[in-house]
């Protein structure tokens, strides 16, 4: 099973879930450290990237790698590891981003954790890149094209974000890491970073 997942997403596969193994022992340490803090005293640089690797619980770790393995290995094997690392990384800054802006406009003082802004950039990714590909829905299990499916849940994610809906979830993390996602593709697209010459063509 291992051996057919490419090697930055086993990576991050493999860091996740060792950081939620250390928090198990050390969760207020590794928050006070390594969590995306608002912009002040406990707000560090390096957390614009390893609030990525912690998660709240097995069931917020689990769905994140899910959806990591799902989508991301698809999309590594189309880029390749490099450009995947890039897109991945790229996406989870600019969640960070989205959502310090949005802590520093609303006052809140509670620290950010979780992969899901990177992921929500490899959704967008995937619908870009595999728009008619077929998505089975765990809850209703409906299947639907790619791009569909994600750009329902981008306006869930608007929806939620504006209302305030589900308290506790970085709806604006998730919508920064698509719109990160978006900018990385279109600069590609325009002959940036080396232009198309790392794409593998698979159909």
């Amino acid at each position: 099973m291992f051996g057919s997942i490419p090697p930055v997403t086993l990576a991050v596969i493999a860091a996740s879930a060792g950081m939620f193994l250390l928090q198990q022992a050390a969760d207020p340490l590794l928050q006070r450290l390594f969590a995306l803090w608002p912009l002040g005293p406990w707000f560090a640089p390096w957390q614009v990237v390893t609030y990525a690797f912690l998660h709240g619980s097995f069931v917020h770790l689990f769905f994140n790698m899910f959806a990591l393995y799902m989508f991301g290995r698809e999309l590594e094997d189309y880029w390749g590891s490099r450009r995947y690392a890039v897109f991945f990384f790229a996406s989870v800054l600019a969640a960070a981003v989205a959502q310090l802006t949005v802590t520093y406009l609303t006052r809140s003082m509670y620290p950010t954790i979780g992969a899901s802004g990177g992921v929500f950039g490899l959704l967008l990714a995937f619908a870009m890149y595999f728009p008619h590909q077929r998505i089975m829905l765990l809850f209703p299990p409906i299947p639907m094209p790619a791009w569909l499916f994600v750009t329902l849940y981008g306006i869930l994610e608007l929806v939620f974000g504006v209302t305030g809906t589900q308290e506790g979830v970085a709806h604006f993390a998730h919508l920064g890491g698509m719109v990160g996602g978006a900018l990385v593709i279109a600069y590609w697209r325009a002959g940036g970073g080396g232009g198309r010459r790392y794409y593998r063509r698979r159909f």
